[in-house]
């Protein structure tokens, strides 16, 4: 069976709040360390689908002698963002969920974070949902990667993973016999196979 676009929307929506970010770090214990308050969660971990940030177009600069900012979409699928529940400010922990999208090989997966690293290697502040717009913004030097690949994602990408030394977790399906259909969740889903470091990367 091959991966459907359908598998990739499923966890993109679960990942678009933060009952399915926290189901999907659960799977990566390092990264649910990290999150500030596991009793005030919807306080605590802001979620950003298809994220857009601002960042410093420094050719204007220079050439104006004043700051301008431009939009730019990452090449991730969704962001997830701590946040202090007690003073209601962004902490430095930034994770980047980087899901397997169909067709896409080892090098293609890879190379979107690799871009992410180089469009946050500059100044950048985040374009915020609309309840936590008044949450102070500002990007952060503290950024982790986490890959969603399916149990159809073919083995050498678990292989380019792990010796890349990135963290990966394996979401997989459930089948409906019923309906005849395919259905999963993060919070039904078991994960198998966690590999990856602790270390930043």
């Amino acid at each position: 069976m091959t991966i459907k676009q359908s598998h990739y929307e499923e966890v993109l929506a679960d990942c678009s709040n933060h009952v399915g970010a926290i189901a999907l770090l659960k799977q990566h214990r390092p990264y649910l360390e990290m999150i500030p308050s596991m009793r005030r969660p919807s306080e605590s971990v802001i979620t950003i689908p298809l994220p857009l940030i601002r960042v410093r177009a420094t050719s204007a600069s220079e050439i104006t002698g004043f700051s301008s900012t431009e939009m730019m979409r990452l090449p991730c699928d969704t962001a997830i963002l701590m946040c202090d529940p007690e003073w209601k400010i962004k902490t430095g922990v930034e994770i980047f969920v980087f899901i397997h999208r169909v067709d896409e090989d080892f090098s293609e997966l890879l190379g979107r974070w690799r871009q992410t690293q180089m469009q946050l290697d500059k100044g950048y502040e985040w374009l915020m949902p609309a309840p936590h717009q008044h949450i102070l913004s500002e990007g952060s030097d503290e950024v982790y990667p986490l890959f969603v690949l399916f149990p159809e994602t073919p083995e050498r990408i678990h292989r380019g993973l792990r010796g890349a030394y990135l963290p990966f977790v394996v979401q997989t399906i459930q089948l409906d016999s019923d309906l005849e259909d395919e259905s999963f969740g993060l919070l039904d889903s078991l994960s198998p196979e966690i590999f990856g470091s602790d270390e930043s990367y």
